[in-house]
C-alpha cells in the first residue's frame, strides 16, 4: 500500500495547491492549461488504445461495458457521492470556493484510476513491495491534480477516496489478480482503458461530454473476452 499512499499524498498536495492558486490565475491561462492537458490526455489515450492486438475485443468490451454501466447507473452513483461530499463541504467552506465539484471529482477519479500504470503498479506493489511504478504515476498525478484543481476546484482533492478504494484494493488483491490475469488480458484491458482516457480528453477540450463512468465495466469485460476466446483455443497476441 506504500505506492498508493504516495499517490494519495501527491494528489492531495497538487489538488490543494491548484485550489488555492485557481482564483489567482487568469481565466484565459486556466483555460489554455486545461486544453493543453486535454491534448496530452488525448495523445495518451490514443497510444494506449493502439496497444490492442485485436480491436474487436476493445469494441466489444466498450459496447457491453456501456450497456452494463447505463444499467447500473454508475455515473449517477458517483454524482450522488460527489453531491454528498459537496453538501458536507458547504457547511464548512466559504461561499464560491467549490467550483464544478461533481465534474472535478468524477474527471479526476477516472484520470487517476484508469490506465495501465494503476493496474500494473498496484500489482507490483502488492506482490513485491516495489512501488517505483506507482511513484512515477504519483508525480504525473500530482501535476495533473494541480491543473485540474486550478480550473475545476476542490472536487479534485476528493478523488483520493476513489484512489484509496480502487488502487488500494487492487494492491491488496494483487496475488489473486496476478494468478488470474494473463499478459493478453492486461494488454486488452489497457487498450480499453485508453478509449476511456481518450473520452476524458474530449471532455477536457469541451468537444463532447461523454458519460465515461458508465464505460468502466468494460475494464472487466476485456479480460473476460480474452479468457473466453482462450477457452475455445483462440489465442490473442
Amino acid at each position: 500500500m506504500v505506492g498508493t499512499l504516495i499517490n494519495i499524498g501527491a494528489v492531495l498536495v497538487g489538488g490543494v495547491l491548484g485550489t488555492l492558486l485557481g482564483s489567482r490565475l487568469p481565466e484565459r491561462m486556466r483555460e489554455t492549461v486545461m486544453h493543453g492537458l486535454g491534448l496530452v490526455t488525448l495523445l495518451l489515450g490514443i497510444s494506449l488504445a493502439l496497444q490492442t492486438n485485436e480491436i474487436l475485443i476493445v469494441m466489444g468490451s466498450i459496447l457491453v461495458g456501456a450497456l452494463l454501466g447505463e444499467w447500473w447507473k454508475i455515473d449517477r452513483g458517483l454524482e450522488r457521492l460527489s453531491e454528498w461530499l459537496r453538501l458536507q463541504l458547504l457547511k464548512r467552506a466559504p461561499a464560491g470556493t467549490l467550483g464544478h465539484f461533481t465534474e472535478a471529482f468524477i474527471t479526476a477519479s477516472l484520470v487517476f484510476c484508469v490506465g495501465p500504470m494503476t493496474l500494473l503498479g498496484s500489482i507490483q506493489d502488492g506482490l513485491t513491495g516495489d512501488f517505483s511504478l506507482l511513484a512515477v504515476k504519483s508525480l504525473l498525478d500530482g501535476f495533473a491534480a494541480l491543473v485540474f484543481a486550478s480550473s475545476l476546484g476542490v472536487g479534485v482533492v476528493f478523488s483520493v477516496l476513489i484512489i484509496l478504494v480502487y488502487q488500494g484494493g487492487v494492491t491488496l488483491l494483487a496475488g489473486v489478480a496476478q494468478q488470474v490475469l494473463t499478459e493478453a488480458m492486461i494488454t486488452e484491458m489497457t487498450a480499453t482503458g485508453g478509449i476511456m482516457i481518450l473520452a476524458i480528453g474530449l471532455l477536457l477540450l469541451d468537444v463532447k461530454k461523454i458519460r465515461v463512468a458508465n464505460l468502466l465495466p468494460a475494464l472487466m469485460i476485456a479480460p473476460l473476452i480474452v479468457a473466453i476466446l482462450a477457452a475455445f483455443g483462440i489465442q490473442i497476441g
